[in-house]
């Protein structure tokens, strides 16, 4: 019972702090409100009927003061412990409450193949049309934009305004990065990572990974590891709080 309400309440405090959005896409949010509510009017059911119980056990003791087998009866229900899998559910939605759930990290997207080209356009959508102007495309937008035309030269010198976190990869020169997004379907375990690769200028700082930043620059071409890429040349990298939603969708 116990581990039943702290669930329910445990998704209701993540929806109301907005911090829901952290693991599941905003299109399931209604079914996890609806199911906090659900837990905690399970909980509150399954307590009155414990309440009741009770209080019929002890009308039947009390009426029966010398019976030894209801006194064994009633000494049975109350020393009785919970199960394993009630008390580690419990402990689970404590520490829930305790621990704030955090964005999927850099480390998380070279995991899961951010800049493997082959992955990418796997995951790509069968058609995907954009008709916003170069600067107001977002960082996913630009990304399936190119999957579905991916000749890089068709977007040379085009401006570009997007917003990420730095992912840093092995194998590539120092002063070029990732700046990445992770796009959702469902939650936050089928999320997959998108980006795109940015030569950062000698006068401008090197940030770590997993830093947000806003980048505002113009898209060129580059040989990298062999292979043609856009790359983004920014003229201005401004560091950004973590979004209170990070994710793409």
């Amino acid at each position: 019972m116990a581990a039943i309400a702290a669930w329910g309440a445990l998704l209701l405090h993540y929806w109301r702090s907005g911090r829901l959005s952290l693991l599941i896409h905003p299109a399931y949010h209604w079914l996890a409100v609806v199911a906090g509510l659900v837990l905690l009017m399970a909980a509150a059911s399954l307590a009155i009927d414990l309440v009741r119980s009770k209080s019929t056990r002890r009308r039947a003791w009390n009426s029966a003061p010398n019976n030894p087998e209801s006194e064994a009866t009633e000494q049975h229900v109350n020393l009785l412990p919970q199960g394993w899998a009630t008390l580690l559910l419990l402990l689970a939605a404590i520490g829930g409450f305790l621990i704030t759930p955090q964005p999927l990290s850099s480390q998380k997207a070279i995991q899961r193949g951010i800049g493997d080209t082959t992955t990418t356009i796997a995951r790509a959508p069968k058609a995907f049309r954009s008709n916003k102007r170069p600067e107001q495309r977002s960082l996913i937008e630009w990304v399936r934009t190119l999957e579905v035309y991916p000749e890089p030269e068709a977007y040379r010198n085009q401006p570009v305004n997007v917003s990420g976190f730095v992912t840093k990869l092995d194998g590539y020169p120092s002063e070029i990065f990732w700046i990445s997004r992770f796009t959702i379907t469902c939650c936050a375990a089928d999320a997959y990572p998108l980006g795109l690769p940015v030569r950062r200028p000698a006068t401008m700082p090197d940030y770590p990974a997993d830093t947000w930043l806003d980048i505002r620059g113009r898209m060129a071409v580059d040989t990298i590891k062999g292979d043609r890429l856009l790359i983004i040349e920014p003229q201005s990298m401004q560091k950004i709080p973590v979004p209170e939603n990070p994710y793409e969708f």
